[in-house]
């Protein structure tokens, strides 16, 4: 029965985070086009694809020969176009670069995107280049009703035109999103994912401060190593493991919120459910708290760094980081009793 809820909690958690990772072209009639997450996406020369493409943080590559019969749409990623794309191509956050042979047989819109186009390359429809500031402008957005100004204080926060709704749906798809991770890790990774929460809270001082040191000194590493050319493959693999230590040392704070909700109501529940709802609380609380304007920071900031030192202080939970021992005092010797009080 363990062994079942492993494997299903697995399915579970790499079908919400990960649908796809590499995907291959499908033909005119397989229906509609993909959706891909954090992949990469490649049409080669000779394929066509029926539908629409939706990347998020990926890698899309049209090659020459190919067609896209559908628009291309790219999250936070990256896309080249040498081929052919019967519909429009929309490139939000992210790079762009169109070949000299490629055509657009519709219209390109960037939002907070960059783009390189060569000489030959045909887009028959409108080319729109748009910051992400300029759509609070937007006519075809609908206006919100305003907030009236208070006297002595600035409205500054990014949230003005944005639908409370949407946030709260995002804060908590987040928070599910990382509860289901912590499920898993506390499943196959039960006594590291303890260790790692014990020493945040025996230290949490050392913790936060060890935490911050690799917060302010891994930018200035990686960037020494990224310029060599030799070491740049060192710098990908260093900042996929400080994205593995900041998940994990997070879903190890998750496990003592877990833990000390549970000694409240007196109840004890198994490490893996205890991790997933402390995550998914904590998760909830601090992006809660980050949409407080000015302060709202601080407190993930904190968090971050408690996570990210209890993962080097425990060494990726490969022991627990206890306090030292207070050093015991020696009895005070005592006294010879007198030969009066003998007698």
């Amino acid at each position: 029965m363990k062994k079942t809820l492993k494997i299903l909690s697995l399915l579970l958690v790499l079908s919400f985070l990960l649908p796809t990772q590499v995907v291959a072209a499908r033909g005119l009639d397989d229906g509609p086009g993909p959706v891909i997450f954090g992949g990469s996406y490649t049409v080669k020369s000779g394929d066509t694809v029926d539908g629409d493409v939706v990347v998020f943080g990926g890698v899309v590559l049209i090659e020459e020969g190919a067609t896209v019969n559908g628009s291309v749409v790219v999250f936070g990623g990256t896309l080249t176009v040498n081929g052919v794309v019967n519909g429009d191509v929309v490139l939000v956050g992210g790079a762009g670069a169109l070949g000299g042979k490629s055509v657009i047989d519709g219209s390109l819109s960037l939002v907070g995107a960059t783009l390189a186009r060569a000489d030959g390359a045909q887009v028959s429809g409108e080319v729109t280049y748009k910051d992400p500031g300029d759509m609070r402008d937007d006519p075809t957005l609908p206006d919100l009703p305003g907030v009236p100004n208070i006297p002595g204080f600035e409205k500054v926060s990014p949230f003005d035109n944005m639908n409370p709704l949407w946030v709260g749906l995002s804060i908590f798809g987040r928070a599910l999103a990382m509860a289901l991770l912590a499920l898993l890790v506390g499943l196959f990774l039960e006594d590291p994912t303890r260790r790692v929460g014990e020493s945040i809270a025996a230290q949490p001082a050392i913790a936060g401060g060890l935490g911050f040191l690799t917060i302010i000194l891994a930018p200035a590493i990686l960037l020494i190593l990224a310029i060599t050319l030799i070491l740049a493959p060192v710098a990908l693999l260093a900042v996929l493991v400080l994205l593995v230590a900041l998940l994990y040392g997070w879903i190890a704070l998750g496990f003592e919120v877990g833990l000390r909700f549970t000694k409240m109501i007196h109840q004890e529940w198994a490490l893996p459910l205890t991790a997933a709802f402390g995550t998914w609380l904590l998760t909830i609380i601090s992006a809660s708290i980050n949409l407080m304007p000015c302060v709202g920071w601080l407190a993930p900031f904190i968090l971050t760094t408690l996570a990210i030192g209890g993962v080097v202080m425990s060494r990726f939970g490969q022991r627990v980081a206890l306090p030292p021992a207070p050093a015991s005092v020696p009895a005070a010797p005592m006294p010879e009793p007198s030969p009066e009080s003998a007698e």
